[in-house]
């Protein structure tokens, strides 16, 4: 065991971590996707997630002012959509629009449950904290949606 750089050690233990999109709605009432490493659980009872955005991000700027999201498990169907949802900005593209991505309204506010992925979850943001760079939205689940024969999609998918 030696004592290494943070950046290197966070890299050489990343892998096969999941991924997830996180979907907003944006100002103009369209709705965003963003691709995140930084998710959890954080309650069983109520369920509730939690995602890590930055402050420089376009859906930080949304969740601001709509609170409410889902959080997405993309299938291993779904690398493209997961490639550009995390590289490119909703403030300079529709994401929707670009990948094509198949999707049907949820219960909670509309918000789409993406139809190749392995999991959807509506949630409503109960609190956010700031974490340095990022915010940590915490949201509570509203909605669960489940397809059991897709497999999750990780980052080894992306190799």
């Amino acid at each position: 065991m030696n004592r290494t750089e943070f950046a290197k050690v966070t890299k050489a233990i990343k892998n096969p971590a999941k991924i997830a999109i996180a979907i907003v709605k944006t100002p103009t009432e369209k709705f965003n996707m963003i691709t995140l490493e930084w998710f959890m659980r954080t309650s069983i009872q109520p369920p509730m997630f939690a995602i890590s955005i930055g402050h420089t991000r376009y859906s930080y700027e949304c969740l601001q002012n709509n609170r409410f999201f889902n959080l997405c498990f993309p299938s291993q169907e779904m690398v493209e959509i997961a490639k550009i949802s995390g590289s490119f900005s909703g403030r300079d593209i529709d994401k929707f629009e670009k990948t094509k991505v198949e999707f049907f309204s949820g219960k909670l506010n509309k918000y789409p449950i993406l139809k190749k992925a392995k999991a959807n979850f509506e949630c409503e943001v109960a609190t956010q904290v700031k974490s340095g760079d990022h915010t940590i939205f915490v949201g509570k689940v509203k909605h669960s949606w489940l397809d059991q024969e897709k497999k999750v999609l990780t980052y080894r998918d992306f190799e």
